[in-house]
């Protein structure tokens, strides 16, 4: 057996970052940006009002309180895309909405909450005092023209598309998001409803890993459930690597005599076939065919999923440029024993969390067979216990989210 890491670092050190493509910014987020954006323009572009209230010189509000009231002449509205052509002089306001630019003269905005207004509306009374600059936004106060946006390995979010949007970029340059097709092999696997036959099984590897790549934000081709057929499976494989970035199969990597899937990648491609020091996903092999990146997962449907968390989502995640390819790793407390006996291997145990005291909490599902699904579902993180006796309740306990 090898340690994950070793495994991990060799994946990593084989597989490529994916060029760069033009994306329009409705289709560019949770891309990785290939090019720094700088603004081209001040943000905000001119000072505006932060509230809906009054325009006001901030020395005609000075005293100003409840129980001694100012009042102002009002001399105009300035609605949000208006420009205002009058200016205020001493003694004088203006009713302002939010983002609107502010009339000359004016140096301050009294908050709609703190006044009164006449019934004729040509008389604000105003009951606090504001200083020179309050409930002003000002030009570039947020970007000047040359500021750099956004850097280069930026994992764009909705914000960052909104801020390309306020500048006015709507093109940018992005690491292109792996394409990846999936395909299960056996001769047990059956797919549909209909009723079982003695020794077959459901397939469900694809349907949860298509879940989870799509959940994470890569395209998926489904090449198909493929029955334990040399030819069959060497026909996928190549149908696979020409529409494809990377293709990911479930099944036939151990040690069996029916395993064909490593029969023909061992013919086609350049294979390593692993035992990783790991509970569950023991069994893992990748390798390049024809350039693409192949992962080979296990067929135990939770050692799958596990497989694709530690080994192949990282590495997608670096073809799509991403620079924390790895899930953040927390500290919690065992709410339960988490118990094992010494093989060798570090367990990554189903877990679920739970908050006390502004303290986190996990506690083992009770289904932990590499085969049982229903145990996985129950799981929000993967509680990580090295080799040893486990760890008891009241202990700190590494772990990740799933």
């Amino acid at each position: 057996m090898i340690p994950l890491q070793e495994a991990q670092d060799y994946v990593l050190g084989k597989v490529p970052k994916l060029p760069a493509e033009d994306l329009e910014i409705t289709s560019a987020c949770s891309h990785v940006i290939a090019k720094a954006v700088t603004s081209g323009e001040l943000v905000p572009p001119f000072d505006n009002t932060a509230v809906d209230g009054y325009a006001v010189r901030a020395a005609d509000t000075d005293g100003a309180s409840g129980n001694n009231e100012v009042s102002l002449e009002v001399i105009g509205t300035v609605p949000a895309g208006s420009q205002p052509n009058f200016e205020i002089q001493g003694g004088q306001s203006a009713k302002i909405m939010t983002g609107a630019p502010l009339p000359r003269g004016a140096d301050a905005v009294v908050m709609v909450e703190w006044t009164n207004s006449s019934d004729d509306g040509r008389t604000v009374h105003i009951s606090r005092g504001v200083e020179q600059g309050a409930h002003i936004r000002r030009a570039g106060e947020d970007l000047q023209p040359g500021d750099q946006v956004i850097s280069e390995g930026t994992l764009l979010t909705p914000a960052h598309i909104g801020l390309l949007a306020g500048i006015g970029v709507y093109q940018v340059s992005a690491v292109r998001r792996p394409v990846v097709g999936i395909f299960s092999t056996g001769d047990e696997l059956v797919e549909g409803t209909q009723a079982l036959a003695p020794g077959q099984i459901r397939d469900s590897n694809r349907f949860s890993l298509m879940a989870l790549l799509e959940r994470d934000g890569f395209e998926t081709v489904n090449l198909g459930l493929i029955h334990d057929d040399k030819g069959a499976i060497e026909s996928t494989i190549r149908e696979g690597v020409d529409i494809c970035d990377v293709l990911l199969t479930t099944g036939g990597v151990s040690m069996g005599d029916y395993d064909y899937v490593k029969v023909v990648l061992n013919e086609m491609g350049d294979m390593r076939w692993m035992q990783i020091a790991i509970k569950p996903a023991k069994p893992f092999a990748f390798g390049m065919v024809q350039d693409v990146p192949v992962f080979g997962l296990p067929g135990n449907p939770v050692s799958s999923m596990v497989s694709y968390l530690l080994l192949a989502k990282p590495s997608l995640y670096k073809m799509m440029g991403r620079k924390n390819v790895f899930p953040d790793h927390l500290s919690g407390i065992a709410a339960d024993d988490f118990h094992r006996r010494a093989d060798g291997k570090t367990h990554f145990v189903r877990a679920f969390l739970h908050q006390e005291n502004h303290q986190t909490f996990l506690s083992p599902v009770w289904k932990q067979g590499s085969h049982q699904l229903s145990g996985m579902a129950e799981a929000d993180t993967l509680a990580i216990i090295p080799d040893g006796e486990g760890s008891p309740k009241g202990s700190p306990v590494e772990f990740f989210r799933i």
